[in-house]
């Protein structure tokens, strides 16, 4: 099990330049949105990823800039954790693939903690456009072209 941690800011662009400086970080993996903000952005420190920083959406951003995400060995440890952390909690994202996980979700438990659960993940396909509307059928193994 891993479990990192990811920021959702508004003007996530100017907040990696910020972070990288303060810390001493580099630019691994990123998506940029159409506006050159961050839909994904991956924030490494001797080779080690560190943080993730996205462009916070809505409200919600405003409310919880802090988003804990835990990587599980499969997608039955995934489907358990956020069977568990449901139980009172609010659901943001159902369980289901992504792009980049044959099995994720995120739900703010009972205590106000927001959870990202996912089983491993890897890139998503190269024609993934953030701005496109996506659906569970549309999943592709990272094997799949």
């Amino acid at each position: 099990m891993q479990i990192g941690y990811c920021l959702h800011v508004k003007n996530s662009a100017d907040a990696v330049e910020f972070y990288k400086e303060v810390f001493g970080l580099e630019l691994g993996y990123h998506v940029k949105n159409a506006d050159g903000s961050y839909y994904h952005s991956e924030l490494y420190k001797n080779g080690q990823e560190v943080m993730d920083v996205v462009e916070a959406q809505g409200d919600g951003g405003a409310e919880h800039t802090v988003q804990l995400g835990v990587t599980l060995a499969d997608e039955a440890a995934a489907s358990k954790a956020f069977a568990l952390l449901r139980e009172g909690g609010t659901i943001k994202t159902p369980i289901g693939p992504l792009p980049w996980s044959p099995c994720a979700a995120e739900v703010i438990d009972k205590f106000g903690v927001w959870w990202f659960v996912t089983a491993p993940m890897h890139q998503p396909p190269e024609d993934f456009d953030p701005s496109a509307p996506w659906d569970a059928s549309m999943y592709k193994k990272p094997d799949e072209k």
